[in-house]
């Protein structure tokens, strides 16, 4: 790998893509991602990979999961969120480090991330004994910048989105003649990546399918190389947010294209722009790309948790969100690789996404019932609910804006049930005592294949 690096003044406006404009007029440019000449990468590249990584990266589990009763097909889990540092990332940070001559591995390597990718490269690079700078937007979460400086890396927190990290991290990998790697689209990351593939049909050779999930794009672009090259009928499909669809978007124009993006569970695929040289090899080799909603990725944390005692990230539960929400139905009683990708979840964030999960699958709701206000009304409520067997969570009571009469208050309990049924259940007994009912629920719950 070599590294294109020239003294220049700082640059001051962003360019395109992976360019910099500087006050010279002049760009700094990322010589390995070009949106008007990206490459696709080799199987060779990846083979090559696949050798240089059987030492440093751990070669994880591959198994059939619990949940495939639940489906109809056959899931089978590959536990990338089990290497060191929790996500896949760590095979394209080790290779390009690897790649390194010894100059550019003095002179060190910047990247910008938010956590995945910057762990990735603060841990190889201290194991290799290169200098990695990391360049971090002020939203990620401190504990993933905690560990990054426990690894002895240099840490910057600096931007308020990713694209303006990176566009600080590119701009020091010029001032001081380092290479600036992409974490989603050097050819040396993607080619890291792709080494999942060749593990995934040594492990597996009957897979029919396997599902990635994308977000810029580089993992998905080095499996689906090495896929196509080994077992082309094995058929290779991406799996992204409905919150940040820019795969699917890219994929059927066939070049990246920026999309606007909300919050999402996922975030560690919430790439607006893809990668230029992971869509080019995108659209030669993968089969489809499937978009899912926000609370199927919730019921798959949930459901990892509950039936596998998994701990994944958004990002790394959403290939398994494609197969939970019914789009995957054509792989009955077949083979299905479900990536988990990652599992640097924030602890904070961990409380909510499960009690989303259980709202979208029904099993947590919230009840309103406008009772008489007497003594002994709420108790009465309490026990008609206790008596098909919900467990109530709270109780809380409304008087001055209930739309009845003076005599009378709004109830809101939260209910947990067992099911969806469940929850109907209860609907229909108290609208047989009471006449001012309402319960929000899942209308049509979140993964109705893969209920409990």
């Amino acid at each position: 790998m070599s590294c294109t690096c020239e003294e220049d003044q700082p640059p001051t406006v962003q360019g395109s893509g992976e360019k910099l404009r500087t006050s010279s007029s002049q760009e700094i440019d990322d010589p390995f991602c070009s949106a008007t000449n990206p490459r696709i990468i080799s199987y060779e590249q990846v083979r090559d990979a696949r050798k240089a990584l059987e030492t440093g990266i751990k070669k994880t589990d591959l198994f059939r999961s619990r949940i495939s009763d639940l489906v109809g097909i056959n899931i089978y889990l590959k536990c990338e969120f089990l290497q060191y540092t929790g996500s896949f990332k760590e095979r394209g940070a080790r290779y390009a480090m690897l790649n390194l001559s010894d100059q550019q591995k003095q002179n060190g390597v910047y990247a910008a991330s938010a956590g995945n990718h910057a762990l990735a490269m603060c841990y190889h690079g201290k194991q290799l004994g290169v200098s990695v700078t990391v360049v971090m937007p002020t939203v990620a979460p401190l504990m993933k910048i905690e560990r990054c400086k426990s690894f002895g890396a240099q840490v910057i927190v600096l931007g308020k989105s990713l694209q303006e990290s990176k566009k600080h991290a590119m701009k020091l990998a010029k001032e001081k003649g380092g290479c600036y790697v992409n974490g989603y689209d050097h050819p040396d990351i993607l080619a890291g990546a792709g080494s999942l593939g060749i593990e995934i049909l040594e492990q597996l050779p009957t897979s029919n399918a396997i599902i990635i999930p994308a977000g810029g794009g580089g993992l998905l672009a080095g499996i689906s190389v090495a896929v196509k090259t080994l077992k082309p009928c094995t058929k290779v499909i991406g799996a992204e947010s409905e919150a940040c669809p820019s795969i699917s978007n890219s994929f059927k124009v066939g070049k990246a294209v920026q999309v606007d993006t909300a919050a999402t569970l996922a975030d560690g695929l919430a790439v607006a722009l893809p990668g230029y040289n992971s869509i080019e090899t995108i659209k030669k080799y993968v089969d489809k790309v499937l978009v899912v909603k926000e609370d199927d990725i919730a019921v798959s944390i949930l459901r990892l948790i509950e039936h596998e005692k998994f701990i994944v990230e958004g990002a790394g539960a959403t290939a398994l969100a494609a197969v939970l929400s019914g789009q995957m139905s054509e792989f009955k009683g077949k083979n299905v690789v479900v990536i988990l990708s990652g599992g640097n979840i924030d602890t904070t964030v961990l409380g909510r996404v499960l009690e989303r999960g259980l709202a979208a699958d029904g099993r947590l709701i919230k009840v309103y019932v406008t009772i008489s206000d007497k003594c002994g009304s709420v108790n009465q409520l309490c026990k008609l609910i206790d008596s098909v067997g919900v467990s109530i969570k709270t109780v809380s009571l409304e008087r001055t804006w209930v739309q009845t009469d003076v005599f009378s208050m709004m109830i809101k309990t939260v209910c947990e049930t067992r099911d969806y049924e469940h929850a109907l259940e209860l609907k229909k007994l108290l609208e047989d005592h009471y006449q001012y009912v309402s319960m929000v629920h899942a209308e049509f719950p979140a993964s109705t294949l893969a209920k409990v």
